[in-house]
This record gives C-alpha cells, structure tokens and sequence, in this order.
C-alpha cells in the first residue's frame, strides 16, 4: 500500500506536469555521447500473492516470488531495506535469484533517516553500505528517503551526511516537507546536491503535487508514480509523462529509473506495462514488456 499523498477524491487535482526547473535542461546539456541510454522499470515489491496467475505462475510458491519477479521485471524498489536493516547474506540470496541486469535500488534504513535524522548515524550507516555494496554490480541507486517532518534548519546536517558517503555509492535525495520546495529553498538544496554529484526523487502523486519539482540535479531520472488503481487518469498521466521522458532523452538523459506504485499494488504490474509499452511506441525503445497472464473468474465457465 502506498498512502504517501493518497486522495479519496481526485476529482480536483489538476494532473498537468509542471514546467521544467530550469536546472534540469542545465544538467542534461552536458551530454556525453559515448554513455549508453539506460531503462529500468520497476515495481515496490515483489511479495505480493494477488499476482500469482497473472505475473507469476499460479504454482508459485512464495520463495520463489523474487526469481519470478526478476524475468519479468529488470529492477526493484527495495522498500524492505527501509523497514529492515540489510545484511550481506541475504543480499547474496537475492542476488542468486535475479539474472544478469538486474538492479536493486535499496532505501537507507529508517534508523538513519527517521528515527536518526542522518546524525549520529556512522554505525548504522557502516552496516547499510556493506550490505549495499555487496550487491555489486546488481546495485542500482540507493535512495534516501526522509520523513515529511525533516525541514529546511536541517540542510548543514543532511548536507553533512551526504559528504560523509562514499563517493562510489550512487545515491538520490527524496525530500518530502513542504519547506523544501519553497523557491530560494530549493534552488539552494539542488545546487548543494549537484555539487556533490547527488540525485533527486520526483515523486507523482495525487496529493502532493509540490514532490512534482521537474529537477534533476544528476543525468539520472529516479520517478515514483502512483497511480489511482487504473482510473482513466492514470493513462493520460503516463502519456503526458513518456512524452517529456522523450523530451529528455533527446536533450541528453542517459539513466531512467522508474518506479509504477498504486494505492493498491494488485493493480501496478497493469500500469507498468502500460507505461513500457508507451515508453516503447513513443521513443522507439525497446524496454523488455512484462508477459501478463488472463486471470480466470472464480465461478466462470466461459
């Protein structure tokens, strides 16, 4: 369940992509034709029985949800790691499941980012990375993911603990208090975050449409979309979207990670499917398309 900016009635919300920050056609500029265009398309979780019969056979038995889930998909929104501090054997168990590719993308343990607030963290950190790292080249990004209660009077301590991080670790900034968007703000935080080659989230959701900032301070897109459990703007939304994801692929984007949630996650493997296809007809990619299976009707003959 995804309940961050979750709406009982949407039927208000202007859906319209902002504009681009100006420092998003700044920072696809630097283009460096000799990096290959990289996709990845993932969902928030691979556990999820509602899929067996439609993502997964209908004999698969629930140890093997990750294996299926990894030939159908070529990345993972790693929320587990946010709940649950990751260790290397179980990183390594995962690693065997999944084939070549595949990228996980870990979310820094909540007792650095909640409960801590990024400080006093070096241990819990230290433990983080090795898991991390282990992963080797199936690590995608780790995100850092902050409360809705972390504000702007903490930028020394957020920019503190971001240049405390290896610099070989990837990382992008999710930041979901009000205060950081503010203009000055924010211009402040992404030149920060540029300068230390960190990368953004942008979050699209119903009822925070402020996490919608169009900037990305690295050439790595890292999209969270939820959608409305297939209502007709769910589509309209992925249309508008791959067009400017087109946009910006042409301007210079190299690197797209994107993450297909629903209030609902029964219904987000349709929705991914229907953003790659999109993504395929409209860039003239070739994104591997998930094979979803008809799901028979209980008590239907026909």
């Amino acid at each position: 369940m995804m309940d961050f900016g979750k709406l009982s009635d949407i039927s208000g919300v202007d859906f319209t992509l902002p504009a681009d920050n100006p420092l998003t056609e700044k920072t696809l500029s630097v283009k460096d034709d000799d990096i290959p265009l990289k996709i990845y398309v993932g969902l928030p979780l691979w556990a999820d029985k509602s899929w067996k019969g439609k993502l997964y056979p209908q004999s698969a038995e629930d140890k093997k949800f990750l294996y299926h889930y990894s030939r159908q998909f070529n990345s993972i929104e790693l929320n587990q790691s946010l709940y649950r501090m990751p260790d290397v054997p179980t990183f390594n168990k995962w690693k065997a499941d999944c084939p070549e590719g595949f990228k996980f993308f870990p979310k820094f343990h909540q007792s650095i980012s909640h409960e801590r607030k990024l400080i006093g963290a070096e241990v819990q950190t230290a433990e983080f990375c090795n898991a991390v790292f282990s992963l080797g080249d199936k690590l995608g990004r780790a995100f850092l993911q902050m409360s809705e209660t972390y504000q702007p009077n903490q930028f020394k301590n957020l920019e503190k603990y971001l240049q405390s991080l290896s610099p070989l670790l990837p990382v992008s900034v999710e930041l979901r208090n009000e205060k950081w968007f503010e203009p000055g703000i924010w211009q402040d935080t992404c030149a920060m975050l540029q300068s230390l080659g960190i990368g953004t989230v942008i979050s699209d959701v119903a009822g925070r449409r402020d996490v919608l900032h169009m900037t990305l301070t690295t050439n790595h897109l890292l999209l969270r979309f939820t959608g409305n459990d297939l209502h007709p703007t769910d589509y309209t939304r992925a249309d508008e979207w791959c067009l400017r994801i087109i946009d910006w692929i042409k301007k210079g984007l190299k690197n797209i990670y994107l993450f297909i949630h629903c209030h609902d996650n029964t219904f987000a493997p349709e929705l991914a499917l229907y953003w790659i296809k999109k993504l395929n007809e409209s860039g003239g990619l070739r994104i591997q398309e998930p094979t979803l299976s008809p799901q028979v009707v209980q008590g239907s003959l026909f």
